[in-house]
């Protein structure tokens, strides 16, 4: 039971709005349309739209009018789980990942020639995973749910014609219901199932600055802070298990669970260059300090003094995660006065150590090929269009935990996303 909960949890931790979303790790990039037909790669130094106030919040400095930028992002997610074998039987259909939607809005008034004011409400982590219900790696997690809502209130300052710079309170509210089967202890008895829900509300930052060089050559480097969250919640556990009978009322039984976690830092750095009239060229690399996930102490109350305060009680595992670098290049033509042109490619490493992988967070390293196209019918409106394809390199699962038995499998992994933006300036 206690890895059950501790599994689940660690979905909270690692919370991406998909296991396969457009970027690794626990974050997720879809915060921009205008930025995925890029790949992201010119994210805190292009600043196009409103949608700035996430990539790098100095950018507001270069939007001379009054804008929205809202629209929402589609990931259709592509999982076959081959070579699988384990303690106990089960399928491994693959595809857990169901048709997912990220939206997004963002709001920009310039104040006077120095100051702007913008908000922002998105969503940087979040994780659906669904297996079918006979799935063989069940014990570790077969549904995962999990959303993070962020408002950021924002303002950026220029001091000059080159040096702007700009700060985001983040306001992040996480909530999550998870789900797996426990194993029973005796041979050939009945699975139970534990069913988990939690949440909280932490503050963070965001702080950019943006320096051109000329008026053809920019860059841009933004801080996402770390956010410190304590997630609480209660746990649920039904079936007929044998081993959770001492909660007294049969095999059902209600605890309270808390976890302190730390999402990781990141910081990105990127630039613009205007080559003519018709084509600018990006790049872009992000740093995230995945090297926090150590490990994962879960507090659990309200269990009875005996065996199962030993099982239920405070637990550590060991994580390891590792730091990674994502790197982007992109480029934009202007064909016309209406119609823009995008192209990408990123790399994105995963933090994820081969030793610890498992079915709630099956990735590895991934490459993306992104298209994007703009269209400006006249000076107010813009619409934003992205395609995106994503292909991992192959993820190899090998659990064996005590109460689990073993789960091992290859997952290949891919992901199309799809993306549509409005930007209207008053």
């Amino acid at each position: 039971m206690k890895q059950v909960w501790f599994k689940s949890t660690l979905a909270l931790t690692i919370s991406a709005l998909s296991t396969y979303s457009l970027a690794g790790g626990f974050a997720i990039n879809e915060q921009s349309i205008s930025g995925m037909g890029t790949s992201y790669a010119g994210r805190s130094s292009s600043a196009d739209d409103a949608s700035t106030v996430f990539g790098n919040p100095a950018g507001m400095s270069r939007l001379k009018r009054e804008q929205v930028s809202f629209g929402a992002a589609a990931i259709i997610a592509k999982t076959d789980i081959d070579h699988a074998s384990g303690t106990f039987a089960g399928s491994n259909d693959g595809d857990m990942v169901p048709f997912t939607a990220v939206p997004m809005g963002y709001y920009v008034k310039p104040i006077d020639d120095q100051w702007a004011f913008g908000l922002g409400v998105y969503v940087p982590f979040g994780l659906i995973t669904d297996y079918e219900g006979g799935f063989q790696g069940r014990f570790y997690g077969d549904y995962s749910e999990v959303r993070v809502i962020t408002t950021q209130p924002t303002v950026s300052y220029r001091f000059n014609d080159q040096l702007s710079l700009g700060l985001g309170l983040t306001i992040n509210r996480i909530d999550g219901k998870l789900e797996s089967a426990v194993a029973s202890p005796i041979p050939g008895g009945a699975e139970s199932r534990v069913k988990i829900k939690g949440d909280d509300t932490a503050v963070g930052y965001n702080i950019g600055v943006l320096y051109e060089f000329t008026p053809q050559t920019r860059a841009g480097l933004t801080y996402h802070s770390k956010v410190d969250y304590t997630l609480e919640g209660d746990t649920k556990i039904s079936g007929n298990n044998p081993a959770l009978g001492n909660f007294g009322i049969g095999a059902y039984g209600k605890y309270d669970a808390s976890l302190d976690l730390t999402t990781p830092e990141s910081v990105d750095l990127s630039l613009t260059h205007d080559i003519d009239e018709r084509w600018t060229v990006y790049a872009g690399s992000t740093f995230t300090r995945w090297s926090r996930l150590k490990d994962i102490t879960v507090e659990n109350e309200g269990v009875r003094a005996g065996p199962a305060s030993a099982t239920f009680g405070t637990i550590t595992e060991e994580q390891n995660w590792h730091d990674t670098w994502s790197y982007a290049v992109g480029a934009a033509y202007k064909l016309n006065p209406e119609w823009v042109l995008r192209a990408g490619l990123a790399f994105d490493q995963s933090p994820v150590n081969n030793q610890d992988r498992s079915p709630r967070i099956p990735s590895n390293d991934r490459k993306a090929f992104s298209l994007g196209a703009a269209w400006s019918p006249n000076e107010d409106i813009t619409v934003d269009l992205a395609y995106s394809y994503l292909q991992e390199d192959d993820a190899k699962i090998n659990d064996v935990k005590a109460g689990k038995g073993a789960y091992r499998a290859t997952y290949e992994n891919s992901a199309h996303g799809l993306g549509a933006q409005l930007t209207y300036r008053f």
